[in-house]
């Protein structure tokens, strides 16, 4: 079993502080929401979590099973075990996506042979069209596809922890399903160590399928409540004025800052 472990996480970007101290602690199999309005600073977190450039952070410690997260670069992360599922998932010219796949699991120290029918397989499972896997990677894919595609590698890879930033964010109920549903089976794995997922989200329709464990409710960068799954139905219900103030429920500018355009090679690099 696996332990990520966020404690008194405090960040900053462009200099004006986001995370406000954040704690939350993950284990192996576990779901674990994170809910709240605009500018609440969730992409912030996620960001601060994979090791994105610009984002500073000014307190706190993550560690993954007793290492020291903040201390790595991004791509010793996901060796490590963070995977993150992108809300705006990055077209790359020229790179397959099946070369792309035997590259991280070499990395990885693990065997690549089989991958074709793993992807198969995995293709099937989430409704992925099969002449979509010999594309170079998310090029000419609907923005449901390439969800999905998010999905299958995110199965392939079989990290420790997943961060999926608003993997609902364009997707049709068919889509959403899938994903959702092939997430859900991997936090449910039997073995040593299941996948933990921590779901980025606005709405609680995500988590019709992938059933949460906790919920956690940020609001201008604190948790303000945590609790178990009935939290997205109060949510549901009442909306974010259930749990805080009309002035903290008042939006700034982009928790995360400028934005490259979605899917763009500089967004890649700047992860």
């Amino acid at each position: 079993m696996s332990t990520l472990e966020i404690r008194d996480l405090t960040a900053s970007v462009a200099g004006k502080q986001i995370l406000h101290g954040i704690d939350m602690t993950v284990a192996s199999g576990e779901v674990h929401a994170v809910m709240g309005p605009n500018g609440a600073g969730k992409s912030t977190l996620s960001a601060v979590l994979m090791g994105r450039p610009g984002f500073e952070v000014l307190g706190g410690t993550v560690t993954l099973d007793g290492e020291d997260v903040l201390a790595m670069p991004a791509w010793r992360r996901a060796v490590a075990g963070l995977h993150l599922v992108m809300q705006y998932p990055t077209e790359v010219p020229g790179v397959m996506l099946d070369d792309m796949l035997g590259e991280a699991l070499t990395t990885r120290g693990r065997d690549a042979d089989g991958l074709s029918g793993t992807l198969l397989a995995e293709a099937e499972r989430i409704g992925l069209a099969e002449p979509l896997l010999h594309r170079a990677l998310n090029v000419d894919l609907s923005g449901g596809e390439k969800k999905r595609n998010e999905t299958l590698q995110l199965a392939v890879l079989r990290p420790k922890f997943a961060i999926l930033d608003e993997l609902d964010s364009g997707l049709d109920i068919d889509a959403l399903r899938a994903c959702s549903r092939r997430v859900e089976d991997l936090s449910n794995e039997a073995g040593d160590a299941p996948l933990g997922v921590i779901a980025i989200t606005h709405y609680s329709r995500l988590l019709e399928e992938l059933r949460p464990d906790r919920v956690h409710i940020l609001v201008k960068g604190r948790i303000v409540e945590s609790g178990g799954p009935e939290l997205a139905d109060v949510l549901e219900r009442d909306g974010y004025a259930a749990f805080a103030s009309p002035d903290e429920l008042t939006p700034e500018r982009d928790d995360a800052g400028p934005r490259e355009q979605p899917g763009s090679l500089d967004d890649l690099f700047a992860i």
